[in-house]
């Protein structure tokens, strides 16, 4: 499933972008990839993040995986939910799962991300 709302990236994050708000989260591709998720580091609020660059971790019992973000900007809200229940990334990843809010710096940076034709022809490759 791949929403026409989103953008995507390579490393299987979407973002959802509302005004200057990016709502982060991996990709039900990713979810599945990962397998059970039982761990997840993400950035402290007011961390300034720059696009595709590392933010966080997410561990299952596959592999330990890092978490980019889609774009730069200052990390303005976390999935606290997600400390006591990393499962929600594989239960509902597009919902529930999101993981971090980002206040974007630079709406151009969204045009370097994928659309969903192409996140689909990026997944269906592999």
């Amino acid at each position: 499933m791949v929403p026409n709302d989103l953008r995507y990236t390579k490393e299987h994050e979407w973002v959802r972008i509302e005004g200057d708000l990016a709502t982060v989260g991996i990709t039900e591709y990713a979810a599945e990839q990962l397998g059970d998720i039982v761990f997840v580091e993400l950035p402290d609020l007011g961390r300034s993040v720059t696009q595709f660059a590392a933010v966080g971790v997410i561990e299952s019992v596959k592999a330990v995986s890092d978490l980019f973000a889609p774009v730069g900007g200052e990390v303005v809200e976390t999935n606290a939910e997600l400390a006591d229940k990393p499962e929600l990334l594989n239960s509902d990843p597009m919902g529930q799962g999101w993981m971090l809010r980002i206040k974007v710096a630079d709406r151009a940076q969204v045009d370097r991300l994928l659309d969903p034709a192409a996140y689909e022809a990026l997944t269906s490759e592999a």
